[in-house]
């Protein structure tokens, strides 16, 4: 059997042609890199305007969910419209996801964390009995 000739491709990665004279392709090149430099400049500026993320623990995390479960009670507005709206549905959803966490959490949690869930949940089921009349 004959073995295939392999070959090989040139490609020329200077920057200037034969003239002299500065290529399209590097142009382009160029061109993108001041845009992406742009990019990252705009978003580290964004991100040094934003405020700090709270510690990730167990009780920051039933403050999101309950968070949630305010917002879908129409009891906080909706960040990014500011109108307040209700969805009960939603609501009892985030309510029984905090309800599921203190079951699958029993005995493992310190006094602080138990108080503060219970406490949540209860102003929470409150609080949906209340929007639900």
């Amino acid at each position: 059997m004959a073995e295939e000739e392999k070959g090989f491709v040139i490609k020329d990665r200077r920057s200037f042609d034969e003239g002299g004279e500065l290529k399209k392709e590097s142009q382009q090149t160029e061109k993108t890199a001041v845009k992406e430099e742009s990019r990252k400049t705009q978003a580290r500026a964004a991100e040094a305007q934003r405020p700090p993320l709270p510690e990730v623990n167990f009780s920051s995390l039933i403050f999101s969910l309950s968070s949630s479960a305010l917002l879908h009670l129409g009891e906080i507005p909706d960040p990014e419209t500011n109108e307040k709206l209700t969805d009960l549905v939603l609501a009892k959803h985030s309510i029984d996801i905090i309800a599921m966490l203190q079951e699958k959490t029993k005995g493992n949690l310190n006094d602080d964390e138990k108080h503060f869930l219970e406490s949540m949940l209860a102003d929470l089921r409150i609080r949906f009995v209340k929007a639900s009349k």
